[in-house]
Order: C-alpha cells, then sequence, then structure tokens
C-alpha cells in the first residue's frame, strides 16, 4: 500500500463501524494520522489502525451538537493541531413512512446527517484556508437520484449535502481547498443489517434486490468506498471540486 497520505492529518466522523471505519483504516495505512469522531466507542477502529502500525485517536463527539464539536476541535488543535482532510461521513437513516414522521424525527435526521456537516467544517477547516491546502469530502448516498419511499427526512438531508458541496467548493476553491461528495449505494455495515424495514422486507432480501439492479451484481461493502475516499483526499484530485461522484455498482448510470 502507498503512503500517499504521509504527513497529513485526516479527521473523519462517524468511524467506529461501517464506511468511516474502513475510510479512516485506509488513510491510516497509508500515512495519515487520523481522528475518529463518534459519539460510540472507537477502540475497534482503533485497534485495526494500531495493530497495522498506524496512528489514531479518538475523540468522543456529537457532531450534530456544537458544543460537542468545539470539544473535538480543541482535542484536534492538542494532538498535531491541523486537520488536512476532513471526511463528513456521520449519519443515521431511519425508515418511517411520512405520516409518521415527527418534526422532531425530521429535525434529528437533518441534524445529524447535514447540520454536522456544517458544524464540522466551520470548526476544522480555517487551517486548511490559511495553508492553501485542504481536503472535505462529504459523505451523500445514491437515494437522492431513485424513488425510494420511507426515507424522505434521509434523502432531503443527503440531497442537502449535494447543495453544500457544490457552494463551499465554489467559496473554497481559490483557497486551495476541494469539496467533494461521495454517494454510495445500499452498504453492507452493522447500520444498515440492523435497520428495521417497513413492510416487513427482511435486509437480505433489499440487498439482494438492490444487487439484482446494479451494474456489480453483488452487494456494495464499506472498503468498496475507501478507494475514492483516497484519491479525492490526495494530490492526485487537486483540480477535481464541488463533484458527486457515485459509488453504487452501477446502480446510478446517469445523473
Amino acid at each position: 500500500m502507498t503512503r500517499g497520505h504521509e504527513g497529513k492529518t485526516a479527521v473523519i466522523s462517524g468511524a467506529a463501524a461501517g464506511i468511516g471505519q474502513a475510510a479512516a483504516v485506509r488513510l491510516a495505512g497509508e500515512g495519515a494520522r487520523v481522528v475518529i469522531a463518534d459519539r460510540d466507542n472507537a477502540d475497534e477502529t482503533l485497534g485495526l489502525i494500531e495493530s497495522a502500525g498506524g496512528k489514531a485517536i479518538a475523540v468522543r463527539c456529537d457532531v450534530s451538537n456544537p458544543a460537542s464539536v468545539s470539544t473535538l476541535k480543541e482535542a484536534v488543535e492538542r494532538n498535531g493541531g491541523r486537520c488536512d482532510v476532513l471526511v463528513n461521513n456521520a449519519g443515521i437513516y431511519p425508515m418511517q413512512p411520512f405520516d409518521e414522521i415527527t418534526f422532531e424525527d425530521w429535525r434529528r435526521v437533518l441534524s445529524v446527517n447535514l447540520d454536522s456537516m456544517f458544524l464540522m467544517t466551520k470548526a476544522l477547516t480555517a487551517g486548511m484556508r490559511g495553508r492553501g491546502w485542504g481536503r472535505i469530502i462529504n459523505i451523500a448516498s445514491d437515494t437522492v437520484n431513485l424513488m425510494v419511499p420511507n426515507l424522505v427526512h434521509y434523502i432531503s438531508s443527503k440531497a442537502g449535502v449535494i447543495g453544500f458541496t457544490r457552494s463551499l467548493a465554489t467559496e473554497f476553491g481559490e483557497r486551495g481547498v476541494t469539496v467533494n461528495t461521495i454517494a454510495p449505494g445500499l452498504t453492507r455495515t452493522p447500520g444498515t443489517l440492523n435497520q428495521k424495514i417497513p413492510g416487513g422486507v427482511s435486509n437480505e432480501e433489499l440487498f439482494d434486490r438492490m444487487a439484482n439492479t446494479q451494474s456489480i451484481k453483488r452487494s456494495e461493502v464499506a472498503t468498496d468506498l475507501v478507494g475514492a475516499v483516497s484519491f479525492l483526499a490526495s494530490d492526485d484530485a487537486a483540480f477535481i471540486t464541488g463533484q458527486t461522484l457515485y459509488v453504487n455498482g452501477g446502480l446510478t448510470r446517469s445523473t
């Protein structure tokens, strides 16, 4: 494995498991010092990184809470003092029919999935702009282009992520900071495997249905996404910004 991120510090939200964990392990394996920001225990991710000789710290953080994000910023400053790569990955995806979604449900999903990206970016990117180099990678979802039921709040939040990315890229481009989105398909993670699906559909049945509509007919796993994360975090992606990269086995063939 190359060491293309040597000397960089990457802050990754929601990296205790799933896609965030896979991204953290990949970037650490390529030389980055990783800061795991998660409200859950991240010992498993730390163990995977450290057993492979990588460097990481974990900070308990509710990325939808301004005070908690401020505490994260202080921890980053104490432990290296900079953020070169920010991966805004944390998110929730409760499946609920629209008639069952309360305003509190709506606000919780928007807060975790979209407000968090504002808070994290606001807190951690001043140094990037000052140094004239930085990478922001926001995780959205290919559901923004699909007619998927029971996810109105989730899909709305992820559409907002794409808009946030495009607008921010315009503002940050002259300061050497790129801002891009990765939109995964349905990915096998502990969270999605335990998701309660309305209508009595099993998780495995849903995975099979999605795989059969893709060009690559197998379920997506978290490691399918980390190559895209690594590339967008690299110098090779210096002239790519404001883009949404769909990593979903060919489910989304055009936009």
